[in-house]
């Protein structure tokens, strides 16, 4: 836990990403890494291991960009649903430790708080529908609404444009440093890097942000 020199008081606006920040990756990691390969293998009529070179080469070329996330894109890509299929294992759609309780706080003290995600905003829909989490948040914008991902700093200007955060008074969380950067160059300026992405993998480090590993740290600060 890093996050010394954040004067909570002083936060007016909260900004989070989903998957991998107030989600477990897990979800997300079984998809992409072992029921999409399956699927694309009895599909294709290969092996799972070559379905798995194939899947990760592709994902490769379009990572960054806004097919990488774009889930009808991808089911023109491999020709099989990806809705259905992501349907099918929604079981496993889990929220990260203390989530909850840090956006009870949030509303507690008047925060104003947004999603801000890569997501598809089906793959949205259905994470709100399973975990509920929708409720809690003043707004939530995709890449897709935005048309730049994360990693781009129009996503940002576009992103204050629709949400109208003050960049001084906002704080940032998300589990992938790329996009902290983009934000951080943008001027957001209080950002935490999510150590903790999925409950079954190890745990990320960064020594260029403040990071959080679970969101009951955030529980114990003076907001």
């Amino acid at each position: 836990m890093d996050h010394s020199g954040i004067p909570f008081k002083d936060i007016k606006y909260v900004l989070l990403d989903m998957d991998g920040t107030i989600l477990d990756k897990y979800f997300d990691d079984y998809f992409w890494e072992h029921l999409l390969p399956e699927k694309y293998a009895e599909l294709k009529k290969i092996t799972f291991g070559r379905a798995k070179e194939e899947l990760l080469a592709k994902y490769k070329t379009h990572e960054g960009t806004l097919n990488w996330t774009d889930i009808d894109f991808w089911s023109r890509e491999v020709d099989l649903d990806i809705p259905a299929l992501k349907e099918q294992i929604r079981h496993l759609i889990e929220v990260h430790p203390h989530v909850e309780d840090f956006l009870k706080v949030l509303r507690r003290h008047k925060k104003k708080v947004f999603l801000v995600t890569n997501a598809h905003y089906k793959v949205l829909d259905l994470k709100f529908k399973k975990t509920e989490l929708g409720r809690y948040f003043d707004a939530a914008i995709t890449s897709f609404e935005i048309g730049y991902p994360k990693e781009r700093v129009e996503f940002w200007e576009k992103a204050q444009g629709l949400l109208g955060f003050d960049k001084e008074k906002t704080l940032f969380i998300d589990d992938t440093k790329a996009v902290l950067k983009t934000a951080r160059q943008f001027g957001i300026r209080y950002i935490l890097y999510k150590s903790y992405s999925s409950s079954r993998a190890d745990k990320g480090s960064s020594d260029e942000f403040g990071h959080l590993e679970d969101f009951g740290e955030l529980l114990k600060v003076d907001w």
